[in-house]
């Protein structure tokens, strides 16, 4: 179990496990609501060795190792896998030593069930779209699930604006097509589209990495309370 050292401020980890910078600041713009005055400090770093886009499997288990050793060395009280594949989720959450590792793929399907009854999640290739149902499938949540539509992109190709009427194409198709009632982003690169997507197709759009840090936010925040009244209560004792 890691010990937090109670005397540094409260620190969250992003991890774009590409390396796409195009990708790594589309995450750190998304994620500016949540930086809170005295809050957490929320950092978002990427692998330099990784690969563009995690395209296919086998680019999602090349990062499993390097995600690991990368949380093992560092001393942040949260960690967040920015990467909508979830690679190395579990063996993260092996080497973290009980502090919290929230996958966006996990954290992001796990608020559309709050805001519909049937998710749709715009994917990046088709590639993407065998993954998401085999997580899907794994979570247990195939009658909520109505589809993926994917825009034949890559990670690094999703920040900028030339893609965004595609992406608002796949989450209509969703909605007309597949019967979604809410959309997930399945890519942390389409993070900026968010809101016009959302005014587009008329349903709530779940922006997965913004849902993962606030859910590592709460996580950090509570445990730093409960940490305030153990050392309160040993004071007074």
């Amino acid at each position: 179990m890691h010990q937090r050292d109670t005397t540094e401020p409260a620190r969250i980890l992003v991890i774009n496990p590409n390396s796409s910078q195009a990708v790594t600041a589309a995450i750190d713009a998304a994620l500016d609501p949540l930086r809170l005055a005295g809050g957490p400090a929320i950092a978002v770093t990427d692998l330099p060795d990784g690969p563009a886009s995690i395209a296919s499997q086998q680019d999602a288990d090349s990062v499993v190792m390097p995600l690991a050793r990368r949380i093992a060395a560092d001393g942040a009280d949260a960690f967040v896998i920015a990467c909508f594949s979830d690679p190395g989720l579990h063996t993260a959450r092996e080497v973290a030593r009980g502090r919290p590792v929230m996958g966006i793929a996990e954290w992001g399907i796990l608020r559309s069930l709050t805001l519909g009854e049937r998710f749709g999640i715009v994917a990046l290739s088709e590639g993407s779209v065998r993954r998401q149902r085999r997580m899907v499938r794994q979570m247990g949540l195939g009658e909520r699930y109505a589809g993926s539509r994917p825009v034949e992109a890559r990670a690094d190709e999703t920040a900028g604006e030339a893609i965004r009427d595609r992406l608002i194409a796949a989450a209509r198709m969703l909605i007309a097509r597949d019967g979604a009632d809410v959309i997930v982003l399945g890519c942390a690169g389409m993070a900026p589209h968010r809101r016009a997507i959302e005014d587009a197709v008329g349903c709530a759009v779940v922006e997965p990495c913004q849902q993962a840090v606030a859910a590592a936010l709460g996580a950090v925040l509570l445990e730093t309370a409960s940490l305030g009244r153990t050392r309160r209560c040993t004071t007074t004792s």
